[in-house]
């Protein structure tokens, strides 16, 4: 799936936050995270940003720089768009009670979201989108007076690897990628 919009927004109804991911073939999928959720969720994905999606030195080569040059950037800019949107799982957001962290391919990241034994959702990140969701998500806590610790340098505090099934009994962000 190629991503074209990430959003993360509060819903102070139901006290969760929203996941919103558009691709470019006008696909939505929607997530609910709870409090609870994000807060074991948290460590895992920190985790992730400082080992195996950690920036990585490259000799600096003339063709690197100019690809880099050229690649077009995230932007937080444009509100999501869902003008002409199909729902592949329907309407009603996925509520997530597990992930699966998995290591895809260097630098990409696999989060696959569950709801219970019913739908699932799959999501690949690179470093930056992966970056990105946690500012969201971070935002959206705060706005949400959750009172959560969301800091980068907290490591996993269960023995789960990040390739195991790690079950988790604002101004709204928006990426454009």
């Amino acid at each position: 799936m190629q991503i074209r919009q990430i959003q993360v927004a509060r819903d102070a109804l139901q006290d969760r936050l929203t996941l919103r991911i558009s691709s470019q073939a006008d696909e939505e999928f929607r997530v609910w995270l709870t409090r609870r959720f994000l807060r074991e969720l948290w460590p895992h994905l920190t985790a992730l940003l400082s080992g195996h999606l950690a920036p990585r030195p490259q000799p600096a080569t003339e063709a690197n720089t100019s690809a880099e040059a050229t690649e077009p950037q995230a932007s937080f800019d444009k509100p999501f768009q869902e003008d002409k949107a199909t729902y592949p799982l329907g309407m009603t957001p996925l509520l997530a009670s597990e992930v699966k962290l998995s290591p895809v391919s260097d630098g990409i990241v696999q989060l696959t979201f569950r709801e219970g034994r019913e739908r699932s959702f799959n999501l690949s990140l690179n470093a930056e989108m992966l970056q990105a969701l946690c500012a969201m998500l971070r935002n959206c806590a705060k706005q949400s007076a959750w009172d959560l610790a969301l800091d980068y340098d907290k490591a996993p505090t269960s023995t789960a690897s990040a390739e195991a099934p790690t079950p988790i009994p604002v101004k709204s962000g928006t990426l454009l990628h």
